[in-house]
C-alpha cells in the first residue's frame, strides 16, 4: 500500500521480500517484478519531454533512478521507481487509486504486462486541499506461449497489415516502374548519343588512317617532276596566295566550329578540381556516412531494432560512426595524394570536423535549449564525457590511422588521357545548364522515388508509430542509390557534350542535391502533417533534420561522384585521345 498522490506509469512490485533483477528478464515465482516511471511530455512533441517528477506532482521521498544505457540517454529516457500525484486546478480531476495488471508469463519469463484501471475507485481532486489515498493493485499472472525473443511481434505485425502493406508496396511499384521509365528513358538516349559519337571519332580516325597508308615512297622519281604549262601553273598560284590570305580568318573560325563534343575536351575533363582538400574530405565523410547506413540497414535485417528497444539505433548510430572513422581518414588522405595535394594533415582535420563541426554546433544550442526547457532531452554531463572520451579515444585515432594508410597508399590518379598545360576556355552556357538548375534536376528524381515513405519515417521518429518493414525501407535505399548514380552520370555527360570540363564538384552537387529536397520535404511535414509546436520542439525537429539531410548530401555526394567517374573514365578510356 501507497500513501500520497496520483500516478502516471508508477513503480510498485508484485511480490514483496524476495530481490529481484531486471536486467536479464527472468524471474522465479515470488520475485518482484519493478515498473518505471519514463518521460512524459507533449504528446505531438516527442523531443519535449520532462522527468515524471519535474510535473507538479506531489514532492516524492528518494527517488531511485534506473541506470539506462547510452542510447536510452540519448533518446530521452530518464526511469525512475516512485509514485506521485496530479495538480489540482478548475477543471475536473479525479484519481484513480486502484491499478490492475495482468501479467502474461513463459516460464521464467515475463512476455506481456496490461495495465488498466478501476473506474469504480476514484478520488475527486477538484478542490485544492490535500488528500490522503491508499493505493491499491492487483495482479493477475496467464501462461502464455509466446517464447520471450517472439514477444515484440505483435508490434511488427501492426505495420505488416494489409492496409499498410498495400501502401509500402504500392509506394515501392511506383518508384520501380517511374524509375525504369526515366532510367530506360534517359539511358536509351544516352547509348544512342554515345554510340553516334563513338561512330563518328572512329570515322573520322579511319579516314585519317587511310590517308596516311597511301604508295607516295614509290613514286619518289617523278614527285618533283615539272608540271605542264609552268606560266598558267604560276600565275593561279599567286592568285591562289592572295585568296588565302583573305580568307584565312574565316577558315579557322570554321574549323573550330567542327571541333566540337566531348572527345575535344579530353586533355581537360581530368584536371584537379578547385579546393582540393575540401573535396576529398567531402568524399571521405561521405564514404563513411555510406558505410554508416549500410551497417544500419544489416542490423535492421536481422532484427536488432525491434519496437521499443529504447535507445538501441542511438547506441548503433553512435558506435559505427566511431568504428567506421577509419574509412574517412583513408579514403580523403588516398584521393588527396591522387589529387598531388600536399598538406594532408590539415585535409585529415577537415575531413574530421566537416561532418562532426555542424553536427557538435547544433547539439550544443538544442542541448542548451533542452537545458532552458528542463527537458530530458538536455544530455547528463556524464553522458557528454562519454561521448567526448568516445570521439577522443576511438573515432580522432582511428581516423588518423586511416589517413596514413591513405598517404602511405601511393596510390595514382588513373586518368586515361594525359591533361594540358593550359585549361580550355568553357564556352557561353544557357542559364539552364548553371549549377543550381543542374541540381534541381538532379534531386528531382531520387526524392520522388522515396517521398511516400519518407511519411511513415517521419512519423515514427517524430511521432509515435511504429516502424518495423526495414525490408521495403532498403529496398528504397537501393532504389535511391541506383537513381542517384544514374542521374548523375546523365547531367556528367549532357555537361561534358556541351564542353563543359569542371565536372567534378558538379557531379558531388548533383548527387547530394537529394538532401535539400528532404529538407523540402521537413517543412511540409511540419506544417502539414504534424502537430508540432513550442520553440524547443521546433528547433530540435529542424536542428536535427538538417544534420540528418547534411549526412544525405555528403553521403548521395559521394555516390554521384563514384558513378561520374567511373562513366567519364569509361567513355574516355574507349576512345583515341592523342
Amino acid at each position: 500500500m501507497a500513501r500520497g498522490g496520483g500516478w502516471h506509469v508508477s513503480a510498485v512490485c508484485t511480490a514483496i521480500g524476495v530481490r529481484s533483477d531486471a536486467s536479464d528478464h527472468k524471474y522465479k515465482i515470488g520475485d518482484a517484478v519493478p515498473l518505471y516511471a519514463n518521460k512524459v511530455g507533449p504528446f505531438h512533441n516527442p523531443s519535449e519531454t520532462y522527468r515524471y517528477f519535474d510535473l507538479p506532482f506531489c514532492s516524492p521521498g528518494d527517488v531511485k533512478d534506473k541506470s539506462e544505457a547510452l542510447g536510452e540517454v540519448l533518446n530521452g529516457d530518464r526511469l525512475v521507481d516512485k509514485e506521485g500525484k496530479t495538480d489540482p486546478s478548475e477543471y475536473k480531476y479525479y484519481l484513480f487509486k486502484h491499478l490492475h495488471f495482468e501479467i502474461f508469463y513463459n516460464k521464467d519469463r515475463v512476455i506481456e504486462i496490461n495495465a488498466r484501471t478501476d473506474p469504480n475507485a476514484l478520488v475527486d481532486l477538484t478542490e485544492d486541499k490535500e488528500v490522503d489515498v491508499d493505493f491499491m493493485y492487483s495482479a493477475k499472472w496467464k501462461e502464455t506461449n509466446i517464447v520471450f525473443e517472439k514477444r515484440m511481434e505483435k508490434y511488427s505485425h501492426s505495420s505488416s497489415l494489409p492496409r499498410h502493406l498495400e501502401i509500402h508496396w504500392f509506394s515501392i511499384i511506383n518508384s520501380c516502374v517511374t524509375v525504369l521509365l526515366l532510367t530506360g528513358f534517359l539511358a536509351t538516349i544516352l547509348m544512342r548519343v554515345l554510340k553516334n559519337d563513338f561512330v563518328k571519332y572512329a570515322h573520322d580516325e579511319e579516314a585519317a588512317d587511310d590517308q596516311e597508308e597511301t604508295g607516295w615512297k614509290y613514286i619518289h622519281g617523278d614527285v618533283f617532276r615539272f608540271p605542264k604549262h609552268k606560266s598558267l601553273f604560276s600565275a593561279a598560284l599567286g592568285s591562289g596566295t592572295q585568296l588565302f590570305t583573305l580568307y584565312a580568318h574565316d577558315e579557322e573560325a570554321a574549323d573550330d566550329q567542327e571541333e566540337t563534343g566531348w572527345k575535344y575536351i579530353h586533355g581537360d575533363v581530368f584536371r584537379f578540381p578547385k579546393h582540393k582538400s575540401l573535396f576529398s574530405a567531402a568524399l571521405g565523410s561521405g564514404t563513411q556516412l555510406f558505410t554508416l547506413a549500410t551497417f544500419i540497414f544489416l542490423l535492421a535485417l536481422v532484427g536488432v531494432f525491434y519496437p521499443y528497444n529504447r535507445g538501441a539505433l542511438f547506441t548503433a548510430l553512435v558506435v559505427i560512426y566511431a568504428l567506421t572513422s577509419g574509412i574517412a581518414g583513408y579514403t580523403a588522405a588516398s584521393f588527396y595524394c591522387q589529387l598531388e595535394g600536399t598538406n594532408w594533415v590539415r585535409n585529415l582535420l577537415l575531413t574530421g570536423g566537416l561532418f562532426c563541426g555542424p553536427l557538435f554546433l547544433t547539439f550544443c544550442f538544442l542541448n542548451t535549449v533542452a537545458i532552458a526547457y528542463h527537458a530530458t532531452a538536455a544530455l547528463p554531463f556524464g553522458t557528454i564525457v562519454v561521448i567526448f572520451l568516445i570521439w577522443a579515444l576511438v573515432t580522432s585515432p582511428l581516423l588518423v590511422l586511416g589517413g596514413i594508410a591513405g598517404k602511405n597508399s601511393k596510390a595514382e590518379f588513373q586518368a586515361p588521357c594525359r591533361t594540358t598545360k593550359y585549361p580550355r576556355e568553357i564556352p557561353p552556357l544557357p542559364w539552364y545548364r548553371g549549377t543550381l538548375p543542374q541540381m534541381a534536376m538532379a534531386g528531382f528524381l531520387p526524392f520522388s522515388a522515396i517521398y511516400i515513405e519518407l511519411y511513415y519515417i517521419f512519423a515514427s521518429v517524430w511521432g509515435h508509430r511504429i516502424y518495423t518493414i526495414y525490408s521495403i525501407l532498403f529496398i528504397v535505399f537501393i532504389i535511391l542509390l541506383i537513381v542517384t548514380a544514374f542521374i548523375t552520370v546523365a547531367l556528367t555527360y549532357f555537361q561534358l557534350a556541351a564542353e563543359d570540363h569542371e565536372w567534378w564538384w558538379r557531379s558531388f552537387l548533383c548527387g547530394g542535391s537529394t538532401g535539400l529536397f528532404i529538407y523540402g520535404y521537413c517543412l511540409y511535414y511540419y506544417y502539414a502533417r504534424s502537430d508540432m509546436s513550442g520553440f524547443m520542439q521546433t528547433s530540435f525537429f529542424f536542428g536535427y533534420m538538417a544534420c540528418v539531410c547534411y549526412a544525405f548530401f555528403l553521403m548521395l555526394g559521394a555516390v554521384g561522384f563514384r558513378a561520374a567517374l567511373f562513366f567519364v573514365r569509361h567513355i574516355y578510356r574507349s576512345i583515341k585521345c592523342e
